[in-house]
């Protein structure tokens, strides 16, 4: 009986499985569900954020006198008033805490909050981390990098760039009138103060209890970009180890037997040529957006199916 022979590995091979190991541990990770569980927090306090900054601003701000102001601005111009519509407060604690002052003489201070409803690039990429993924972009090129800005290089520019160009923060070449994340958020939620532009000339007091709750509000919104980093820390801490453990591996049932013991599906069919291709292009996520849009399919694209469904066939024959 002939020995069967062992398949060896090289780099685009090991590639290939450290990405199914990846995904494994992405998935089973419990950052994942609580990342998950940050963003939806963040919904749902958002919506109640909005019905309360209402509130609070036309307590302070009555829409009658907005309604006057528009009315003088009408008659007399920029003379009128100066109203501003706006998606950042600041809300201010009407409970006093006692502090010192530079002489150390006891002195009232009054905190503040500052809350915004639009979203800045590091809190849109965690919130569409897993979107952007599917999509062939890499949301962690900078959280990989840390406090290491000196490693700054070609290729986290480029994934910078790609991050940019999709959330809608880089260059608009695009004048067929497709909407962006920055601006879907930046226009959200508004609403008209009476007052000039710079957000931070206006302070709206609330009571403690209402300037407590803001204050979970922007914490909600921290926790969703620290439940990326701390998703991407674990997984990348568990990779980090497994790439030593692979290059080691010469052969493919080295790396099949560590998959066992893990509980990862790992068969030699992945590594089939263009193998790697088509479980990207045509992961349940990416199908369904390529039949959604309709997206004409390229020639490589198509040989790839074609390969895969066709393994798939003699598996089930074998």
């Amino acid at each position: 009986m002939q020995k069967e022979k062992r398949q060896t590995l090289n780099a685009d091979k090991r590639k290939v499985i450290a990405d199914i190991f990846q995904q494994h541990f992405e998935d089973n990770s419990k950052y994942k569900k609580q990342h998950s569980e940050a963003i939806e927090t963040y919904n749902d306090m958002r919506s109640v954020a909005k019905t309360k900054m209402e509130t609070l601003v036309r307590f302070h701000q009555p829409q009658e006198d907005v309604d006057t102001i528009k009315s003088m601005i009408s008659k007399y111009g920029d003379s009128g008033g100066r109203l501003y519509d706006d998606n950042c407060f600041h809300v201010q604690n009407s409970t006093p805490r006692m502090d010192t002052d530079y002489n150390d003489n006891p002195v009232e201070k009054f905190d503040d909050v500052h809350v915004e409803f639009k979203a800045n690039k590091e809190f849109l990429t965690a919130y569409y981390r897993d979107e952007l993924k599917s999509k062939g972009l890499d949301p962690d090129y900078d959280v990989r990098l840390g406090d290491n800005y000196g490693k700054r290089n070609p290729t986290y520019y480029n994934a910078e760039s790609n991050i940019d160009k999709y959330l809608g923060f880089g260059s608009r070449n695009d004048v067929s009138g497709k909407s962006f994340y920055k601006d879907e958020w930046k226009e959200d939620f508004r609403l008209i103060v009476i007052g000039t532009s710079y957000c931070h000339s206006r302070m709206f007091k609330a009571n403690e209890k209402e300037y407590n709750w803001f204050k979970s509000f922007e914490v909600a919104k921290e926790n969703v970009i620290l439940a990326h980093k701390n998703l991407f820390d674990n997984v990348d801490k568990k990779m980090q180890k497994l790439k030593l453990g692979l290059k080691s591996y010469r052969y493919f049932d080295q790396a099949k037997e560590l998959a066992d013991k893990l509980g990862i599906a790992l068969n030699e069919s992945v590594l089939n040529e263009s193998s790697s291709m088509a479980l990207s292009i045509y992961s349940p996520t990416n199908l369904a957006d390529l039949l959604t849009d309709e997206v004409e399919q390229t020639r490589d694209e198509k040989i790839a199916i074609a390969k895969q469904l066709l393994q798939a066939q003699q598996n089930s024959l074998n």
